[in-house]
Formats: structure tokens, C-alpha cells, sequence
């Protein structure tokens, strides 16, 4: 009896072994979490590289080549896309290590984007008030660097493909229509001319024919005369009547069935619609009526700040009469093209004396400062940064010159720090010349992020001591203010039953924004629900983490660092950064405290 009990209990403890052994194996075989991770990050750049000819340059044949906007394709994409997101939710994000919860959460954020977008039927929509895919495909001239007959040949064949492109875009549009997805009319008024900006009778006036004016030293006199020639018929016979066809359909079909609502809450799953672009943009769980609660406590601050500015300049006068004088006096405007571009030249290279003080890390991408190009200047927002394309590039500050009298110099301090440095340019730059990451964090852009640290940005102003007098003390003032407009204004429309007169009226009323922008910019908002919600929301994060970050460290504060923690992992969501940061101060914190 004494041996069947040792042998059964031999047979049991080998049968333990034997699990444990398999339990052990198979834990080995099994990926980690960040191993995981690193192959749906592969399976996912390989994904995007092949979505769009424009994300893979450098395969033959792909110049020569446009985006696919077919309804097969699309949904194509879509599938694809859905199923790489589905594995990524499927992960445990708290086994991850910190680099790589980064990178689960702008991957995690980009791509339920682009599966909402196509959900949310936003390929029905390919304009803005201000801007449209006639003018965002005009930038292929700019996408490559013509050394090669090649590269010439190629980019005639593209040339000649803009008529389809042009059809499926058109196509889509008429979807809308049917669909009530469209842009309101009332924000249309005008957008024709953005078309008509594009149609040269003379073609070699166009900006499609750009590459073929100075042509690369390796073509030869013959091939230059020939490109040319051809040039000018893929011009003539292919682009121009495209965009001719497409004016036309804006004026005869498109702007006279438009929706006549402005609010986004009147389209289709309209209230789901707004409350997904909302969260997209402030990449927080906020509502409509928290946003819109927050923008009117922001409004009253900072009009305190304002008044106090008043009495400092010893203004004999009510608010709304300092801003009427603001608005039309001669000394604070330029008055020609040329002087405002020197002037918004002269504070960028100003404040890049500045920088080191404020910053450890630069970038090695230089900028320029440049006129909005004419053809969208009308409509347009009053300055932007436009990143390069390429790493031969620059970057380049956008400042409207349109209607120099609707373009305040008292501003122009707080534009420039946004659009700039130490705004956009230093943060998107910095961003793209990141090492050892995974690429789509190089191209990555989160509005609440970067448009949160372009706000702060102008508040940093004031400490490298750029706002020299009290008037672009205002200005900056006035800026800030616009953005907590933005919070009351576009909820309002979108959520509240607000008209686009009383959005204007609050605006203007609030502000010292020329009347001409004020209405740009609350058109820019009908037709661009939620995004104007990111900047205010972004800095009030950036700001609440340097208030948390300086009162825990005391003296320990360093701002050069806090800033480089803010910007060396590249664009992300405030609930990443937040914890980024948090982390970053328990660990100075308990380092200071240990030694």
C-alpha cells in the first residue's frame, strides 16, 4: 500500500511539472505587451505607406501618381484600419513601458480618428470656409524635388490626373447634397474666388507651372523645351478645365442646395457628430455645456486684465470706444505688404534671441516668414504656419497681407510667438527631428496639443520681455481672449441655437479683432466644428501642470526642463501628457528629497 501511495503521488508531482512546464512555455512564446504593440506599429506603417501615393514618394511610379478616393477604396481602408485598431484597444496599455504608452495613445487617438471621420462621412465635406482640396492639392508642386526628365515626366502624368481627382472629390459632394452633409451656405459666400484665383488663361502664370520655370541643371535645353510644351497642354486641356468644372459646380449646384443651418447638431447624427469632434479636439472627456461653462469664467478673467490695461494707458473712454480706437487708428497698422512683413520678420528674429533662455533643445529647421498666397488671402485666417514638406525645406510663417487694415501691428507680437517660435515652428520641428521613435510620432499633429502650446507660447512673451508697451500687451490680451471666445461661440452654434450674427456680435464685442477677421473666423468655426475648442483647452492644461510643477519643486523648478519635458516625446493627448508630467515631477521631487 505504501509503494501505490509513493507512486501515485510520484505520478502527481510529475504531472505538476509537467504543467508547470507547459504554463512556463507557453508564457515565453507569448508576446509581451510591448512586443505586441511593436508589430501592430509595424503592420500599421506599412498600412499608411500604402494608403496614398503622397506617403511613399520614393517607389517608382508614385509621383506619378494621386490619392484614391474611390468608394471601394475608402472603405477599403477603413476595414483595414478598424481591424489594426481593434488590436491595439485589445492591448493592456498598464504593461506597457512609458515610450510605449505613448505611442499607444497618438496611435490609439489617429486612427479612431480616421475610422470616425470615414464613419462620420466627413469625405462628404472636402472644403472649409476658408480653404478646400482645390487649394490643398495645389501643394504637389512642392512635394517633390525635380532633379531627374523623370521626375518631370512624372509629375505631367499626375498633372493629367486631376480631373478624376477633381470627379471623385465632386462626387462625394453630391453624396452630401443628398445627404444633408454639406457646408452651410451662408459660409460659402465667396469661396468661388479661391476656384477662379486658380484659372490662368495664360497657363505659365499658374502655380502648376512653377517647376517648370527654373528646371533642374540635368535636363537638357531639348528636354527643357519639351517639358514645357507639354506643360502647357496638360495645363490647358487637363487642369484648367477641371477647376473651370469645378467653379462652375460650386456656383450652380453646390451653393444653392446647401444646408441653410449652421449649427453641426443639424446634420445627420448631428449631436453625436459635434460631441465626437469635441472629444477629438480637447482630447478630454468634456461636453458641449462644460466647454461652453469654461469659456465664459475665461472670458470675464481676462477682460479684468484688459480693463487694467485701459486705465494703464489712461484711455478717457468705455471699452468697446479703446477697441474702436485700436480698430482705426492710423499708427497701428502698416501700410504696405512689405512693412508688415518686416515687422513680424523683425519680432521672429527677436524672440529667437530669446530662446535660449527658455529652452535646452532647439531644432536645426530654420523658417521664413511669408505672405498668405493670394488666391486664398481673402478668406483666410490672419497668419499660419505651414511646415515643410521635406527635410530640405523650411518652415514658413504665413502672415496675411490682405486688407492691410484689418491687420493690427498690436497683434502681431502674439501671432508671431504662436505661429513661429516659440509656437509651431519650434514644437512641430522638434517634433520631426525626434530619434529612435516610431514614425508616425515624427508626423503626428494633436490640435490640443499643439495648438495648447501655441497659446502658452504667446504667454511666454512675457517673460522674454517681448511685449514692449502696453498696447501689444492688449493685443496678446486680445488674443487669449479670442480663444476663450472660441469656447462660448462655436458650443454656442453648434450646441445652443447661437446665430452666426450673435457669435459675431460676442466676438466683437470681446475682442480687438478687426471686424474683418472677426467674421473669417466665425465662418472658419461653422464649417470647422470643435477644432477651435483645442487651443484654450490645451493651454489651460500646459499652464495647470507648470503651476503644479512649480509649486511641488519649489526652487527645484527649472523651466528649460519642464519645457523640454513638454516637448521631447512629439504631439500627444492632454490625459498623456498629464501623466508624463505628473511623473516627471514625483520623480525630480523624490530625487531632491533623497539627496
Amino acid at each position: 500500500m505504501k509503494n501505490v501511495v509513493t507512486y501515485l503521488v510520484l505520478i502527481l508531482i510529475n504531472i505538476c511539472l509537467i504543467n508547470y512546464s507547459y504554463a512556463a512555455n507557453a508564457t515565453k512564446n507569448t508576446p509581451s505587451e510591448d512586443q505586441q504593440l511593436a508589430n501592430i506599429i509595424e503592420t500599421h506603417e506599412a498600412f499608411y505607406l500604402k494608403s496614398s501615393p503622397f506617403n511613399q514618394p520614393e517607389v517608382i511610379g508614385n509621383n506619378a501618381k494621386l490619392p484614391d478616393l474611390s468608394a471601394d477604396f475608402l472603405l477599403a481602408q477603413y476595414q483595414q484600419g478598424l481591424a489594426i485598431y481593434q488590436q491595439l484597444i485589445a492591448l493592456d496599455n498598464e504593461k506597457l513601458t512609458q515610450e510605449n504608452q505613448i505611442n499607444f495613445s497618438v496611435l490609439t487617438y489617429s486612427l479612431k480618428n480616421q475610422l470616425d471621420s470615414y464613419i462620420n462621412k466627413e469625405h462628404y465635406m472636402p472644403l472649409t470656409a476658408e480653404s478646400g482640396f482645390h487649394v490643398w492639392i495645389a501643394n504637389i508642386s512642392k512635394q517633390v524635388d525635380f532633379k531627374t526628365f523623370t521626375d518631370y515626366q512624372d509629375y505631367l502624368v499626375r498633372l493629367s490626373l486631376l480631373p478624376a481627382y477633381f470627379s471623385q472629390q465632386t462626387y462625394w459632394m453630391k453624396k452630401g447634397l443628398k445627404s444633408g452633409i454639406s457646408q452651410p451656405k451662408i459660409v460659402l459666400k465667396g469661396f468661388e474666388q479661391s476656384i477662379a484665383a486658380y484659372i490662368k488663361e495664360d497657363v505659365t502664370e499658374s502655380s502648376y507651372y512653377q517647376p517648370f520655370n527654373k528646371m533642374s541643371a540635368f535636363i537638357t535645353t531639348s528636354q527643357k523645351k519639351d517639358l514645357q510644351q507639354q506643360a502647357k497642354q496638360v495645363l490647358s486641356t487637363k487642369v484648367m478645365p477641371a477647376y473651370t468644372a469645378y467653379y462652375d459646380f460650386m456656383v450652380n449646384v453646390y451653393q444653392p442646395n446647401a444646408r441653410d443651418n449652421i449649427a453641426a447638431i443639424s446634420l445627420p447624427n448631428g449631436k453625436e457628430y459635434y460631441q465626437n469632434r469635441l472629444v477629438h479636439y480637447t482630447t478630454l472627456p468634456m461636453t458641449a455645456t462644460e466647454v461652453h461653462q469654461q469659456g465664459v469664467g475665461e472670458v470675464k478673467r481676462i477682460r479684468v486684465e484688459m480693463n487694467a490695461i485701459i486705465e494703464q494707458v489712461n484711455f478717457d473712454g468705455s471699452f468697446s470706444e479703446f477697441v474702436e480706437f485700436l480698430r482705426t487708428d492710423p499708427q497701428f497698422y502698416a501700410s504696405t505688404p512689405t512693412e508688415l512683413l518686416k515687422e513680424a520678420s523683425f519680432i521672429a528674429k527677436k524672440m529667437d534671441a530669446k530662446l535660449p533662455r527658455l529652452f535646452k533643445t532647439l531644432p536645426r529647421t530654420p523658417y521664413g516668414v511669408m505672405a498668405v498666397p493670394a488666391n486664398i488671402a481673402p478668406k483666410y485666417t490672419t497668419g499660419r504656419y505651414a511646415g515643410s514638406s521635406r527635410d530640405d525645406q523650411p518652415g514658413n510663417y504665413w502672415v496675411n497681407t490682405y486688407r492691410l487694415d484689418r491687420r493690427p501691428l498690436y497683434v502681431l507680437t502674439a501671432l508671431t510667438l504662436h505661429e513661429a517660435v516659440p509656437g509651431h515652428h519650434l514644437q512641430i520641428s522638434l517634433a520631426k527631428e525626434m530619434k529612435d521613435v516610431a514614425k508616425f510620432r515624427n508626423r503626428s499633429y494633436i490640435s490640443a496639443f499643439g495648438e495648447g502650446w501655441g497659446l502658452y507660447s504667446e504667454y511666454l512673451g512675457i517673460e522674454a520681455g517681448m511685449y514692449e508697451d502696453p498696447y501689444h500687451n492688449f493685443g496678446r490680451l486680445t488674443y487669449e481672449m479670442w480663444r476663450a471666445c472660441r469656447l462660448v461661440v462655436d458650443t454656442g452654434m453648434h450646441t445652443q441655437g447661437w446665430s452666426r450674427e450673435q457669435a459675431m456680435d460676442f466676438l466683437a464685442s470681446n475682442t480687438a479683432l478687426s471686424l474683418h477677421n472677426v467674421k473669417t473666423e466665425i465662418d472658419r468655426y461653422i464649417s470647422w466644428p470643435g477644432q477651435a475648442l483645442s487651443y484654450k483647452i490645451g493651454e489651460l492644461t500646459i499652464k495647470r501642470l507648470r503651476k503644479e510643477a512649480e509649486q511641488t519643486l519649489g526652487e527645484d523648478f527649472d523651466l528649460r526642463e519642464f519645457h523640454d519635458q513638454i516637448l521631447k516625446h512629439g504631439s500627444m493627448p492632454l490625459s498623456m501628457l498629464d501623466k508624463i508630467i505628473t511623473q516627471y515631477i514625483n520623480d525630480k521631487d523624490n530625487s531632491v528629497t533623497k539627496s
